[in-house]
């Protein structure tokens, strides 16, 4: 009898987290290292739906008490939760109201009737509006409505490899380019602050840019195209890029397209007046939602927002914060130190040591929590490798920015589910490209980086 691969790999997972909470590692950190190892076992393995693992780390957490209410259930009072939420709801209104489908039609000539130029097009509007909107969940609710429009009006339906591979682009483009602008994703805001109150270590815009956009953000998309092409081939049927009669705004279309540009506006301008994201995003969702004004009929409220999403979002930000509360993720962070091969001098495995710590910190502590772990540590990083403090700070960003789950990265699960396709689909990109990160792109970072005096 043929056995499966992700039961065996669950089971590996399960026996190793037994040992953890059995054996000679001090409690209750082996606890919590076991705890949180089966659930990254049941994510990455997808036995059980998302939303079912995370209900099980809360009780397998709260039940013995390895963990406070108040911080396991944190995750519910985060930003990226809202955002997540009324995200769902704008993504509802804009394809509801019909404003997706007209945007898309505009759009279609721009394909090309090239299946290539269609997801390379999407793939450049998504890099562009990273530059003036922060949140990555914002490009998301804002692109892939637009974007499943778009695939329909060209004929790629529902469960076609181009859809799906639409979907996927639009997923990974809408977040994995602004890992490298510094005020565009929520790790990058955590290192920059946790370096400057920590350290006294500041970063500015177009240096940050520049270290890491060429690479980072221009050279990994196109590696995304390419591989998206290839793993989801499909073609344009013909005649679908025509354009279409335009015919005035409808009154409901009117009103989302108004509210939709103030929200954009209120985004891209967040610096200036202080209001965060995700509490804008509740003000637009109210508005979406308001009888004889929005979109989204109150009633539907419970069909427009996936609840089981929102839990696994809020589990997967609760492991982050149990990791780093019970100190499994400084002793983590230590053991890689001691594992990894840092030495004075050694430039090229010193970039390549650090790079691939922060890496494999992400499995456990989501990327977000990538910074808040190894910050602490980048003084005795640095005196290690005989790198600058602002250089070790830096490889975190390298690290976090390459992701092998789909659980690393929240604004993932919430644009797969706005596309209608299955999250499982976005694990056959990232593997490969995490792949290709590590044997090509980290070296062509390093080189990048001694030409422009880093290391």
């Amino acid at each position: 009898m043929k056995l499966s691969v992700r039961p065996l790999v669950f089971l590996a997972g399960l026996v190793l987290a037994v040992l953890l909470a059995v054996g000679p590692v001090p409690q209750p950190l082996g606890r919590n290292a076991a705890v949180v190892l089966v659930t990254l076992a049941l994510w990455s393995t997808g036995l059980v739906p998302p939303f079912l693992t995370s209900l099980i780390f809360f009780a397998a957490v709260l039940i013995p008490g390895l963990a406070p209410p108040e911080l396991v259930f944190a995750g519910f009072g985060s930003a990226a939760v809202w955002l997540i939420v009324s995200g769902f709801v704008i993504g509802a209104a804009i394809t509801g109201s019909g404003l997706g489908g007209r945007i898309a039609g505009v759009l279609a000539p721009l394909a090309g009737g090239s299946y290539l130029r269609l997801v390379l097009v999407m793939t450049l509007a998504a890099m562009a509006l990273g530059f003036v909107m922060p949140s990555s969940v914002g490009r998301a609710v804002v692109l892939v409505p637009v974007g499943m429009a778009l695939a329909e009006r060209l004929g790629l339906h529902k469960g076609s490899n181009g859809r799906i591979g639409l979907a996927v682009a639009l997923t990974m483009a809408c977040n994995m380019p602004s890992f490298a602008i510094l005020p565009s994703n929520i790790p990058n805001m955590i290192l920059a602050g946790a370096a400057e109150g920590q350290h006294g270590v500041t970063f500015g815009y177009m240096s940050y840019l520049l270290l890491h956009y060429p690479v980072l953000g221009i050279l990994k998309s196109a590696l995304t195209v390419a591989l998206v092409v290839a793993l989801f081939p499909d073609r344009i049927e013909p005649g679908c890029t025509e354009t279409a009669a335009r015919t005035p705004l409808s009154p409901q279309e009117r009103r989302v397209a108004l509210i939709l540009a103030a929200t954009l506006a209120l985004w891209m301008t967040d610096r200036l007046h202080g209001i965060g994201p995700a509490w804008i995003g509740i003000a637009t969702a109210v508005l979406l939602l308001m009888p004889g004004l929005g979109a989204v009929p109150p009633k539907q409220f419970n069909a427009s927002v996936d609840f089981g999403m929102v839990l696994f979002v809020a589990g997967a930000l609760a492991l982050g914060a149990v990791v780093n509360a019970s100190g499994l993720g400084s002793v983590l962070g230590g053991v890689l130190q001691d594992w990894l091969p840092l030495r004075q001098g050694a430039r090229f495995a010193n970039f390549l040591s650090l790079t691939s710590m922060s890496g494999l910190m992400g499995l456990v502590t989501t990327n977000p929590g990538v910074p808040t772990v190894l910050t602490p540590m980048a003084p005795d990083l640095a005196a290690a490798t005989g790198l600058s403090l602002k250089a070790v700070l830096m490889t975190q960003v390298v690290g976090f920015a390459t992701v092998i789950f789909p659980y690393q990265v929240g604004p993932f699960v919430l644009a797969m589910q706005l596309s209608g396709e299955k999250l499982g689909h976005v694990l056959r990109i990232t593997v490969p490209l995490a792949l290709l990160t590590f044997l090509v792109l980290m070296p062509l970072d390093w080189l990048w980086w001694r030409l422009l005096g880093w290391l």
